[in-house]
């Protein structure tokens, strides 16, 4: 049993940056930081590997890739099923043995149908791991510091990822193309090693409640006691489906916006707006150090206390973000010098998008593993990691689409989404119990 560790015990410093407890938990720190190390290095390269080191098209290779990851789309359910039969430290050892076997596969990829078939594997592997990761966390933090941990963890990723990016970039400036394939050797037993790691990570039944293998019968998601009729039972969990889907689907304009950094914010600077090369970079390094050294300071400090409203908090900071992306191209008639603002507004629309994601990843985290009496359990996990990775592989094609069409559209589109969303979160609250209780 997990004892609570006052405030008292716990050193200023560690106060101050809004860090949980790490001692204990150094196999799943260790486990997360290669995991992100492994994905940094090649996840992102792929295309260039096979587009170099096979002399393959980049078309044919591109299409290759999307069947791979729409191949894996139904993995989310089987390992929904799988979490709630073995639980979640094991389903996350066999999504890094997964993504192993799939980078090694790329050694032997040569063909289209082989490159989607390494891919199939890989984006199993990923979405495995993100299925089981978040239950993960209930069954390692106390419950007084799970949002902690859920930021915390949010910040080795970006260490993780950033490191990897790093490292990546290096070998190919000292080394040339040459050095993907040796990059492809290193990332498999890295991911053996993050399983490894995680195979020996202690876990505990969480205290609340919230990992239970079935949703708790004839109790509401505080743990009281519910005198009412089955049917008033049966109208509730209707009542919870219909709300978990909600935040599933609140969630998909933040999705979107996770991929829009990686997909349309380097294109639309340098393409639409002229800008070199370097300041896309710039801001893609912005926004790793804000997430990695801000997001538990901030979430222990400034979030506010229900994630729900925290949700909210991160969806206003995104439709900032999207007007101030958007200032560059708006008509002179509207902003007579906006072509001349392009830096400034990059700067404070990738400040916004940081702060965004800082408040509000950790908070969607939380929730979606406790809204509702079986949240943590493998079927949602299943359909909330479902619109991750459908999300990833529409935006693409979604935001290429619409800048093609006219620049101010995917900032507007988003916008609205993000809009949209905000008017859909009350909603979550959970319905008043019928003995006068508080909601939740």
């Amino acid at each position: 049993m997990t004892r609570a560790v006052t405030s008292s015990r716990v050193p200023w410093s560690r106060r101050l940056l809004g860090l949980p407890v790490t001692r204990g938990h150094g196999r799943f720190i260790t486990g997360n930081l290669i995991d992100s190390l492994a994905y940094g290095m090649l996840l992102p390269l792929g295309l260039l590997y096979f587009t170099t080191r096979r002399d393959l098209p980049l078309a044919s290779v591109g299409t290759a890739v999307t069947v791979g990851q729409l191949g894996a789309l139904p993995v989310v359910f089987v390992a929904g099923r799988l979490l709630d039969r073995h639980g979640p430290k094991r389903l996350t050892v066999v999504a890094n043995v997964t993504g192993a076997a799939g980078f090694l596969s790329f050694l032997l990829a040569e063909r289209p149908w082989q490159i989607a078939c390494a891919y199939l594997l890989v984006q199993s592997g990923v979405n495995t791991y993100y299925t089981a990761h978040r239950t993960l966390i209930l069954y390692v933090a106390p419950t007084a510091e799970r949002r902690g941990w859920f930021a915390f963890t949010g910040s080795l990723r970006n260490i993780g990822i950033g490191a990897g990016a790093l490292l990546a970039a290096g070998a190919l400036a000292l080394s040339g193309p040459s050095a993907l394939t040796w990059l492809v050797v290193t990332a498999a037993p890295l991911y053996l090693l993050a399983a490894v790691c995680f195979a020996g990570v202690p876990v505990h039944r969480p205290s609340d409640g919230t990992a239970s293998k079935e949703p708790t019968r004839g109790k509401r998601a505080h743990g009281k006691p519910d005198h009412g009729h089955p049917a008033v039972r049966r109208r509730s969990g209707a009542g919870d489906t219909r709300r978990y889907l909600l935040l599933v689907t609140a969630n998909v304009p933040f999705v979107l916006s996770q991929a829009m950094l990686a997909v349309l914010i380097a294109v639309y600077a340098t393409e639409t707006l002229g800008l070199p090369a370097w300041s896309a970079s710039l801001l893609l390094v912005v926004n790793t150090v804000m997430v990695s050294t801000l997001t538990s300071p901030l979430t222990a400090h400034m979030a506010p206390r229900q994630p729900r409203h925290t949700m909210a908090l991160g969806h206003v900071l995104l439709v900032g973000a999207m007007l101030a992306f958007a200032v560059p191209v708006l008509p002179a008639a509207v902003l007579p010098a906006a072509g001349s603002a392009a830096r400034p507004a990059l700067v404070v629309g990738i400040v916004l998008f940081s702060l965004a994601e800082i408040f509000y990843a950790p908070a969607v985290g939380e929730l979606s593993v406790t809204l509702t009496p079986g949240a943590a359990r493998g079927g949602s996990q299943g359909l909330y990691q479902l619109s991750w990775s459908v999300g990833n592989i529409v935006a693409p094609v979604l935001f290429t689409s619409l800048l093609s069409t006219d620049p101010l559209l995917p900032w507007a589109v988003q916008g609205v989404a993000c809009l949209a969303a905000l008017a859909a979160l009350p909603a979550l609250r959970s319905p008043a119990p019928p003995d006068g209780g508080k909601r939740a």
